[in-house]
């Protein structure tokens, strides 16, 4: 069952991605299949790190699930809810954590390198989630007895409905989007434009992001600039997934003294 899913999921991407390419060849937009071809290679190339990473967060999680009085039940709805809104919550910060934490960041900038904003550019996604070390926002969570498996479940379709954010096919969706992350939203948060970086963190809500002060909307005036606002492109993915690291470390070597070291770590990219 559970690979029929994954692979009706699969199909359902692949079909919206070449619908989305036809779109932007007819409409002439435009479509960088030098670009199409680097977002592949790191897409393979995360499938093992990916596997690492799901063994050892999958055994912190499990172990501190175990080691916690709390216990939230599986199969009640109210899990499911609060749960999800729980989520939102974490992945909120999260995600702003990804953008102004530079050990985060050095993960986070492989999704923002794509100059053109396509469904296929959200799968562009960094090999070392594990180091930066993100998903210990998600393990206060566990402690306080959201099950394991309610989280990775809700985390799943978090990532899943952002699939379908990632696209300039889609307009402006009215009320929907005073609530719900839309493409209009992200559009935005993917933007190098000065007036829109570091905005519109949401997942599948706004909600946060007007709650915190961190909402942009797009203006009229200014064309949207994609990929990463000081950093030229590149189609080698390797390099795309190594780069902010090596930068960000060799400043940290070069550094005079330990303040100014962590300072290289860990302040705003």
């Amino acid at each position: 069952m559970e690979v029929t899913r994954s692979a009706l999921w699969l199909g359902t991407m692949l079909l919206l991605v070449l619908a989305e390419a036809g779109w932007r060849l007819a409409s002439r937009r435009g479509y960088d299949g030098a670009a199409a071809f680097t977002t592949l290679w790191l897409v393979l190339g995360n499938i093992p790190f990916a596997a690492l990473n799901a063994g050892v967060v999958g055994s912190v999680f499990m172990a501190a699930a175990r080691r916690t009085p709390l216990d939230w039940p599986v199969n009640h709805w109210g899990t499911w809810a609060a749960g999800f809104i729980a989520v939102e919550f974490a992945y909120y910060w999260f995600h702003r954590a990804s953008h102004r934490v530079r050990w985060m960041w050095a993960t986070h900038s492989v999704h923002h390198s794509a100059e053109q904003f396509t469904l296929l550019a959200s799968l562009r996604l960094g090999w070392t989630n594990l180091f930066s070390a993100g998903w210990l926002v998600y393990l206060p969570l566990v402690l306080l007895g959201l099950p394991p498996f309610v989280l990775v479940a809700l985390l799943t379709l978090n990532l899943r409905y952002q699939f379908f954010l990632h696209t300039e096919a889609v307009g402006r969706l009215g009320p929907f989007e005073w609530l719900f992350n839309t493409p209009t939203h992200h559009r935005l948060h993917h933007a190098s434009n000065h007036a829109y970086i570091d905005k519109n963190y949401g997942g599948v809500l706004i909600l946060f992001d007007r709650l915190f002060g961190t909402l942009a909307r797009e203006q009229s005036s200014k064309a949207i600039r994609y990929g990463l606002a000081h950093r030229p492109s590149t189609a080698n993915p390797v390099w795309l997934v190594c780069r902010e690291w090596a930068i960000m470390l060799a400043e940290a070597r070069h550094a005079r003294g330990l303040r100014a070291k962590i300072t290289a770590l860990v302040a705003m990219p």
